[in-house]
């Protein structure tokens, strides 16, 4: 992942709701498959473990926000049980077609909290983080963004 798309998709969570950061784990997931494809064509393994281990943590994060009260969440439990299995196989086999299966499984899953996510209404999860104004100012062939801070304190509150 590149360092502008880790600075978009780090101001993506600081200003998203519930719903939209499953969606931004499910948008990670396929980036680092993409990384992981690349990696095999270009016989970098270390690479392609490394991108293997980055899809984990994502699938890491969504199995552990899972509210096992819901029905809906035994399933997605399931789902996400299966694309780690196939995670593990990829990384010992260096295996592209676990990799296709992992994808087949979570673009329809992103696809559908995308339609989710324009209903939810709720307000960031993150608290207390800078406020960004993009488009205020213009230089040439560049967008500007501005960062507010209103707080001075943006640590623990005490």
């Amino acid at each position: 992942m590149t360092k502008e798309l880790k600075q978009e998709y780090t101001l993506r969570i600081t200003q998203a709701n519930k719903t939209q950061l499953i969606t931004i784990l499910y948008e990670m997931i396929l980036l680092y498959i993409e990384e992981a494809k690349d990696a095999l064509d270009a016989d970098e393994k270390s690479e392609f473990k490394n991108a293997v281990r980055k899809i984990r943590g994502c699938m890491n994060e969504l199995t552990a926000s899972l509210n096992l009260e819901y029905e809906i969440a035994h399933n997605l439990l399931q789902l996400y049980l299966f694309i780690n299995r196939e995670l593990v196989h990829a990384s010992m086999h260096y295996d592209r077609e676990n990799l296709i299966h992992v994808e087949a499984v979570i673009r329809p899953l992103k696809d559908a909290y995308s339609k989710i996510e324009m209903q939810d209404v709720s307000g960031p999860v993150m608290a207390n983080t800078q406020t960004v104004y993009a488009g205020l100012t213009y230089g040439r062939n560049t967008l500007t963004e501005n960062i507010t801070d209103p707080s001075t304190n943006r640590g623990f509150f005490v």
